[in-house]
C-alpha cells in the first residue's frame, strides 16, 4: 500500500511546492518529516504544482518507500497526521492519512481539482491579510461585481485555455481544460473567485483572476470573454494576478 496525505500549508516561506535547488519548498519539509517518522527516504508524489507563495488547503500527496511503490510502517494509519505534524513547521499540516492500492497515483488518479482566489478589496491594507489575498484597493461596486460574474460564467466548459497560459510555457502542448464550474461571491470586502476544472495550465487560475479584475475595471467587457478565449492570444486577458491570493482548496479522486 501507499499512504495519501490531505496537507494544508501556508506558502509563503516556500519556493513552491517541488524539491528545487534555489530556495526551501514544501515538498523538502515533507522529506524530512518522513525520513523522522517512518526511518527511512521516502517518495513523496504531489497531486500538483504550486507556485512560491500560493497556499494549499487541500494538497493532495501520495508517501511510499523511496524506490519503491509500497510503505510498510508499523504506525496505524489514523496516528500518522500527528507523528508527522511533530516534526513539521507551523506552516505546514498533515491533516488527514489513508492507505490506497500501489497503482494509485497522486497526480494521474485526479478528476479534477478546485482553486480558490482571494481578493480584498479594502481601501486600505489589512495586516491580516498581508500575504494572504491580493489587495485590490479600487472600489469593485455591485455592478463591476456583476460583471466579474458573468465573466467567470464564460470560462466554464471545454474551451481551449491557451490565452490563459503563462507567456513562453512549454509545459503542455495540448491546452484544451474543461472547467466545471467558476464563480464569484463577495463577503464584506473579500472576493472569492472558485473554479473547479479536470485540470490547469500554469499561472492559469491567477490569469483568470488578473481577467477578472480587469473586467471590474471596465479593460474588458465580460461579454467578450468567450471571443477572447477563441482568439487563444494572451494579451487578449487581463494581467497574472499575484501568487498570494491563491489557494489549492480541494482534489477529486474517483
Amino acid at each position: 500500500m501507499k499512504i495519501l496525505l490531505k496537507i494544508a500549508y501556508l506558502g509563503t516561506n516556500y519556493c513552491g511546492y517541488q524539491v528545487q535547488s534555489n530556495g526551501v519548498t514544501v515538498q523538502e519539509m515533507l522529506n524530512r518529516a518522513t525520513r523522522e517518522v517512518f526511518g527511512f527516504d521516502c517518495d513523496i508524489v504531489g497531486c500538483s504544482r504550486t507556485d512560491s507563495g500560493v497556499h494549499a488547503r487541500g494538497f493532495c500527496a501520495t508517501v511510499s518507500k523511496k524506490g519503491t511503490q509500497t510503505l510498510e510502517t508499523t504506525v496505524p494509519v489514523a496516528r500518522i497526521p500527528r507523528a508527522l505534524n511533530v516534526h513539521l513547521p507551523a506552516d505546514i499540516a498533515v491533516l488527514e492519512a489513508r492507505a490506497v492500492e500501489d497503482q494509485f497515483h497522486a497526480r494521474y488518479s485526479v478528476v479534477s481539482k478546485e482553486y480558490e482566489y482571494l481578493i480584498y478589496n479594502g481601501a486600505e491594507r489589512d495586516p491580516f491579510l498581508a500575504e494572504r489575498a491580493w489587495h485590490v484597493p479600487q472600489p469593485i461596486d455591485e455592478r463591476a461585481l456583476d460583471a466579474m460574474q458573468r465573466a467567470a460564467a464564460a470560462f466554464v466548459g471545454t474551451h481551449d485555455f491557451a490565452a490563459c497560459r503563462a507567456t513562453g510555457s512549454t509545459e503542455l502542448t495540448d491546452t484544451v481544460r474543461t472547467v466545471f464550474s467558476a464563480s464569484v461571491t463577495r463577503k464584506g470586502d473579500l472576493i472569492s473567485f472558485c473554479v473547479r476544472a479536470d485540470g490547469f495550465l500554469y499561472n492559469m487560475v491567477r490569469i483568470m483572476a488578473g481577467t477578472l479584475i480587469a473586467v471590474a475595471r471596465g479593460k474588458i467587457p465580460a461579454e467578450e470573454i468567450p471571443a477572447r478565449l477563441q482568439a487563444g492570444k494572451r494579451q487578449g486577458m487581463g494581467t497574472t494576478a499575484p501568487p498570494e491570493g491563491l489557494y489549492l482548496d480541494r482534489v477529486f479522486y474517483e
